[in-house]
């Protein structure tokens, strides 16, 4: 959808005065014969927060997914085109796809602790990664706590079950055991969609601090987060990507008249 003139612009504007951590370029995709994204090329800006909009099945979690290959673990997917992270491909034979999802961390839609204690959640991935020594795992356990704005409401009952927390505290959890690993870039699909308006406040102000340290991607299907959060915003539309830049500049002045109508709720 977007012309190799208008792709320029907007890899101009969207890299400022900062450099693109991830670059998507003209990136394809199809589950089985059905084709899900077309021809998507997008810099995503280093420590900023990027939000994907557009109605359901317009290929915004599908193109997340791709950034950490979660789609390989779906049959017959097929991809043409390339990701790349500061400047290595995600898609080359040589990478390992395991080490890669440490470099890029995952939150879901629906909170998913684990049936353990709240310490074990969070120390999960590094036991998985060998790690077993009870000092290193406990400062992990702090840090990644109180990167997830959780530290102070749970520091006295790290021995309790992650399954008695609150909704809101359980995806705070999963935020927190994304960043155990200390990853580069997170991943979060549509992180506030079961949330209360209270939760979902701490998870956004949650955001804008990790923004600062990391590159984040949030789909959103609510246009009002997405302005509340983040610095650029991407509309994809039918697998297409239809207009992306600063976040201000699209949801005032959008180039594209489909842009327009869907901010403006005509559709969607």
């Amino acid at each position: 959808m977007l012309s190799h003139s208008m792709q320029s612009l907007l890899h101009e504007e969207l890299a400022g005065h900062s450099d693109a951590q991830i670059q998507v370029n003209n990136f394809q995709l199809w589950y089985g014969k059905s084709q899900a994204l077309f021809g998507i090329s997008l810099p995503i800006v280093r420590k900023s927060v990027t939000a994907f909009i557009g109605p359901s099945g317009c290929g915004k979690s599908t193109l997340l997914r791709s950034i950490n290959r979660l789609n390989d673990l779906i049959e017959n997917v097929n991809v043409i085109g390339d990701i790349s992270i500061s400047g290595s491909s995600l898609y080359s034979p040589e990478v390992d796809v395991t080490l890669l999802r440490k470099r890029i961390g995952m939150v879901f839609q629906k909170s998913n602790p684990f049936p353990m204690s709240i310490f074990e959640n969070v120390a999960y991935p590094l036991r998985i990664a060998g790690i077993q020594d009870k000092v290193t795992l406990y400062e992990a356990v702090e840090r990644s706590l109180k990167s997830a704005a959780l530290w102070d409401e749970v520091k006295d009952r790290l021995k309790k079950s992650a399954l008695e927390m609150s909704g809101g505290q359980q995806q705070r959890l999963c935020i927190a055991r994304a960043l155990a690993a200390q990853p580069e870039v997170l991943l979060m699909d549509e992180p506030c969609s079961a949330l209360d308006p209270v939760a979902t406040l701490k998870i956004e102000e949650l955001i804008g601090e990790l923004g600062k340290r990391l590159t984040v991607v949030i789909v959103t299907h609510s246009m009002a987060q997405a302005m509340r959060v983040s610095e650029y915003t991407a509309f994809f539309y039918m697998g297409h990507l239809v207009e992306a830049g600063p976040t201000p500049k699209l949801f005032q002045d959008a180039s594209r008249s489909q842009t327009r109508d869907y901010i403006s709720g005509r559709f969607g």
